[in-house]
């Protein structure tokens, strides 16, 4: 239990040696606040991500809630890209430090391996594509720069930063950028600030302050935190009241006025829930995190944000034997060079380097203990430049040079080369042009298969992808390779969507032998966006071995039966194939 009052931090204002402006953290402090950050992560979205966008625009039933045993999976925490994407981050702020510059994190960004959606995958396409930051957030090139992305990745920025909320504020104007804007980045810069905060305080009302300071006032967040605390006051004593006002006020479902919205990812709408939880929780961690993700939608990401500002404040060493009895500090975090010893370790690097960036000091006492010393300074928010508002864009580029350190660069074609009467040529000339060595069979012209250099999907733009087509009803179309694999975890890797309004049976097969089979269909029929599924598959058992891979295009019917290809790749440790 937290109380909602009062410092918890043993360390008073008045220490010897620190004046009133100022406000020191010993080191053991620090650590054990920030490994709770961390597990307090682990914990929430372990906890919910059996719920996550099973109950939209409705309250997840008491009874439907997980229940939390001694033998939860919170192991799963280690491969859920809450933890592993925000940790890209971490990882280029220790190869080029605090400084870096927002081109050289993008680079990293684009390089990074793991599935993405929304924002993230809108900007790290663009990235990919020679679009630099900021211009790979911006509205023009991405659809959906308010989506939750950089909420749920920006706990880095206030773990490494005790008492420094500038710093996370900086830190969401390079690393948000990449992928979000206005409402998209404030939301991070509020997270960032709120875990600045926990390392002095578990008062709910002074964490959401501090959130507040340092982000624009007349965004739609701030309001959207201010009417979530009204409506608290309004209703002390019943959650679920709020949850309609917030149902009404930011579903776009319910209402549909929103500005540059994209559904139950919304970072104004998910934001509700993690204030709701934090207001209506009282300090208690099981209720605070249970409550934001009843909220429903992200109901994973939401109370992994609460769960990791709450065990901030009380430190790891206060909490229940069931958070940590089932850590595995050993084990790596997907995609990351980093198990939670090595994660602590580079957290307590940078701090320092925060500290003093930002004016402290760290120092030792007598006995030899160190302590930071960190100035109290009001933090300086962004200017206002809504999304709907965005401005012109920067006419940011890769150059050459630094395309050639990225390792899944989009060299696009010139959609004029790829042109033909003959819908096979047309697949075919893609393919050569996209991935070469993949041929094709015959094509039907339905639908116009071919190249199609941007595609509208559900989590944002995607670039470089090929439309198939059955040559007739009954007769699938094929994507097929002969390839010798190589050692060093090889794999095949690619996204497949169907057609807005169709379905088709997409096999994958191996040496003629189906290993993959699965139904592709439209989910929301009245969407005109389109669906991507990523798969990877491991070819380890074929290592050594000369194999024929099929990707087919199965017709279930005959109404829009096509598939839309991306990121068509084979590779191994020693590269793509």
């Amino acid at each position: 239990m937290i109380s909602r009052g009062g410092l918890i931090s043993g360390v008073l204002i008045a220490a010897l040696g620190v004046c009133a402006s100022e406000r020191a953290l010993t080191l053991d402090e620090y650590r054990d606040k920030m490994q709770g950050a961390w597990i307090g992560q682990m914990v929430g979205v372990a906890w919910g991500t059996p719920t996550e966008f099973r109950w939209n625009d409705q309250i997840i039933p008491a009874e439907k809630v997980p229940v939390w045993a001694s033998d939860f999976p919170v192991k799963m925490a280690y491969g859920n890209d809450d933890l592993y994407v925000e940790m890209t981050f971490l990882k280029s702020l220790e190869d080029y430090g605090l400084e870096v510059d927002i081109r050289q994190a993008g680079i990293d960004f684009a390089n990074s391996e793991y599935s993405l959606w929304c924002a993230n995958l809108a900007g790290r396409v663009n990235l990919r594509k020679g679009i630099a930051p900021p211009d790979s957030s911006h509205p023009e090139f991405n659809r959906c720069p308010n989506d939750i992305d950089y909420q749920i990745e920006a706990d880095y920025s206030g773990i490494i930063s005790p008492g420094c909320p500038q710093e996370a504020i900086r830190l969401g104007n390079i690393f948000g950028r990449l992928m979000n804007f206005g409402d998209g980045v404030w939301a991070g810069q509020f997270i960032g600030a709120m875990y600045a905060e926990a390392f002095f305080t578990s008062n709910v009302d002074q964490l959401l302050d501090a959130g507040l300071a340092a982000i624009p006032s007349e965004s739609d967040y701030a309001q959207m935190v201010r009417n979530v605390r009204a409506w608290h006051r309004e209703f002390p004593s019943d959650w679920t009241k709020c949850w309609e006002k917030i149902r009404a006020a930011y579903s776009k479902k319910f209402n549909s006025a929103l500005k540059d919205t994209n559904g139950g990812i919304d970072v104004r709408l998910n934001g509700a829930c993690i204030v709701l939880g934090l207001v209506y929780g009282n300090g208690d961690l099981d209720r605070s995190m249970e409550l934001s993700m009843r909220c429903g939608w992200d109901s994973d990401c939401n109370p992994s944000n609460v769960g990791g500002i709450l065990m901030c404040a009380c430190g790891a060493k206060a909490l229940p034997a069931k958070y940590t009895e089932k850590l595995d500090h050993l084990l790596k975090f997907s995609y990351t060079a980093y198990d939670q010893r090595s994660l602590y370790a580079v957290c307590e690097k940078l701090a320092r380097q925060v500290v003093v960036r930002n004016g402290g000091r760290v120092e030792k006492d007598a006995a030899g203990h160190e302590r930071f010393v960190i100035p109290q300074r009001a933090p300086v928010p962004d200017a206002f430049i809504p999304s709907w508002k965005a401005g012109p864009i920067a006419q940011s580029r890769f150059t050459e040079a630094e395309m050639a350190k990225q390792k899944f660069a989009m060299k696009l074609p010139d959609p004029r080369r790829l042109e033909d009467a003959d819908p096979t040529r047309r697949v075919q000339k893609a393919l050569d042009a996209l991935w070469p060595g993949w041929r094709t069979s015959a094509n039907a012209p339905d639908m116009k298969p071919g190249y199609r250099e941007v595609i509208d999907s559900f989590h944002g733009q995607v670039y470089g992808c090929v439309l198939t087509h059955p040559p007739k009803k009954g007769e699938a179309v094929v994507l097929s390779r002969r390839v010798k694999v190589p050692a060093g975890n090889p794999s095949l890797h690619f996204a497949v969507a169907n057609s807005a309004k169709g379905d088709f049976r997409m096999l994958v097969k191996i040496n003629g032998v189906a290993m993959l089979a699965t139904d592709l269909m439209t989910q929301n029929p009245g969407e005109w966006r389109i669906d991507f599924r990523t798969f990877d598959i491991s070819l380890e058992p074929w290592v050594g071995k000369d194999v024929f891979i099929e990707l087919v295009n199965q017709p279930t019917g005959w109404f829009n039966e096509a598939a839309v290809w991306h990121d068509l790749r084979l590779s191994s440790n020693s590269g793509s194939l």
